[in-house]
């Protein structure tokens, strides 16, 4: 595992997670897209390509992940970072990652405990009809079980890790992002929104790219919205609220 340094020694401000399953074809753009002081942590979610290899010749951080899953994949990156600071991005180069301080700098400045990247589709046909529209029926639902104005549950993300350690997400399915919005509202995160340019993935998506795919997401999430345990209706520990802003 690293030690914790980007290229030339310096200390990284910033671990960004990129959960990858068969992104050998998009590793190369997406790793030479990082911000200075920013430190890539690939996790290899059984990719049957070339991947891991890939991203390591990329001077990646390389975690194995075997247990298919997004959020399996998520949480281990969140569990190999060091840095202060824990960002989300997928590996599919749908997403710039030269665009992470958009989500990561309102953290940076204490504005925010958790910032969400709203996407924004830069071209038609970005983003398939069946996942925007699914995303926008639990927009609905997320908000009226938070209050939050949120529009969507994108891949890039930003948070400090500890605090984000301290929720214990359990998901590990494609319900991850959103328990991880439940659990810091429940326990008084400040969670915000932000856009974000959104294209093309190279390749083929393995959750929204497919109706079977869709739907899977949509039971997973609605499971999480169900369960007051995660929702926090029924009286999450506050003490991690606190944690949040130390």
């Amino acid at each position: 595992m690293s030690d914790g340094t980007v290229g030339g020694g310096l200390e990284a401000q910033v671990d960004v997670v990129f959960p990858c399953l068969d992104e050998e074809q998009a590793l190369p753009w997406v790793l030479s897209r990082l911000p200075e002081g920013y430190r890539a942590i690939v996790v290899d979610n059984g990719s049957t390509d070339r991947s891991a290899e890939v991203a390591r010749e990329h001077g990646a951080t390389v975690v194995s992940e075997p247990r298919r899953g997004f959020g399996a994949a998520a949480h281990a990156g969140l569990l190999a970072a060091s840095a202060p600071i824990v960002a989300f991005c997928d590996a599919d180069a749908s997403m710039d990652p030269a665009d992470l301080p958009l989500v990561v700098e309102p953290v940076l400045a204490n504005d925010a405990d958790l910032v969400l990247g709203r996407r924004r589709p830069t071209v038609r046909g970005a983003w398939p009809l069946h996942a925007r529209l699914a995303n926008r029926a639990l927009a609905v639902l997320m908000r009226r079980a938070t209050g939050l104005r949120l529009h969507d549950l994108g891949p890039m993300r930003a948070a400090r890790r500890q605090p984000m350690l301290d929720l214990d997400q359990q998901d590990r399915r494609s319900g991850y992002p959103l328990e991880t919005v439940l659990r810091g509202n429940a326990v008084g995160w400040r969670i915000a929104e932000v856009d974000v340019p959104y294209s093309p993935r190279v390749g083929r998506s393995k959750v929204t790219g497919t109706l079977r795919g869709t739907l899977r997401a949509i039971g997973d999430m609605s499971r999480l919205l169900a369960d007051p345990s995660v929702t926090g209706r029924s009286g999450t520990d506050t003490r991690v609220a606190k944690k949040a802003r130390a």
